[in-house]
């Protein structure tokens, strides 16, 4: 079954034109980031993310108005590139966003999309996934040069490897270049997607089980939820919300982030489950 191309444009709103161009490229990452929050619900309440086929993300990310992590988010957009005419290829990357340079190499845990566009030479760097610093616009996958996003500027980087190229993501965040994850440009199967999937949405330590997290990014601002606390980064400037239980997170999670808790298992307490990790 195919995936309904007019259903994922009326969930992120989009009524604009449908050719493989960088402008409808562009235009559609804005109208994703601004409907489809990023949010762990599932793997904070059990439940694996182990299947990444067309079917069950539609499922999730439109029919039943959930967000989800980079492996939804961008699974599900790859899916609109490939209906819409773009070549699409699925990526890994290791996170080393807010971690120290000395600290341990990370596992493959990221995923995120390199994008042809029909007639331009060269590809696309394209990332709906990565929660409160996912890539709000394209960019191309070219070294050095500093390229302006909606949002901050981002560079891509060469790291040394014996394996084959290696680039690093950074952007510019309050005037530091902070980096963000590391990746290859080597596709990868669904099933080796699917196994990391399941393995973040599983692993008893990870952040994802361990935690909740939210996200959505405006024309704007970037709104960020974790545990009790909200930020919202507007233009170098953050106002900060604490929470005081969890009934005012859930609140929030319906009203700023628009997730669908009514999808939600009814015989589960999620208040209870986010009442434990508020502090996380």
């Amino acid at each position: 079954m195919g995936l309904d191309l007019t259903a994922y444009f009326n969930r992120i709103g989009y009524q604009g034109p449908a050719a493989p161009d960088v402008d409808t490229l562009q235009n559609l990452i804005a109208a994703h980031g601004r409907a489809i929050p990023f949010e762990n619900l599932d793997p904070l309440l059990g439940l694996p993310v182990a299947d990444l086929s067309a079917e069950a993300l539609a499922d999730k990310l439109i029919t039943r108005g959930r967000g989800g992590y980079c492996y939804e988010h961008n699974g599900l957009l790859g899916y609109v590139l490939e209906g819409l005419g773009y070549g699409v290829d699925r990526l890994a990357g290791r996170v080393v966003w807010m971690k120290e340079p000395d600290a341990p190499l990370s596992a493959l845990t990221h995923n995120l999309l390199a994008v042809t566009v029909p007639g331009v030479a060269g590809r696309y760097v394209v990332d709906v996934g990565f929660g409160g610093q996912t890539l709000s616009s394209p960019i191309r996958l070219q070294l050095g040069a500093v390229q302006q996003t909606r949002h901050e500027p981002c560079r891509l980087l060469e790291l040394p490897s014996t394996h084959g190229p290696e680039y690093q993501l950074a952007a510019q965040v309050r005037g530091v270049w902070q980096p963000l994850y590391r990746f290859t440009t080597v596709p990868q199967p669904r099933v080796d997607l699917e196994a990391a999937s399941w393995y973040v949405s599983t692993h008893p330590g990870g952040i994802f089980v361990v935690g909740l997290t939210a996200a959505l990014v405006t024309d704007d601002a970037r709104i960020n939820l974790r545990g009790r606390n909200l930020a919202i980064h507007r233009h170098g400037d953050t106002e900060r919300v604490r929470f005081d239980s969890a009934a005012e997170v859930l609140d929030a999670l319906t009203e700023r982030f628009g997730v669908n808790l009514s999808d939600l298992d009814p015989g589960v307490d999620v208040e209870a489950r986010v009442a434990q990790v508020l502090d996380s």
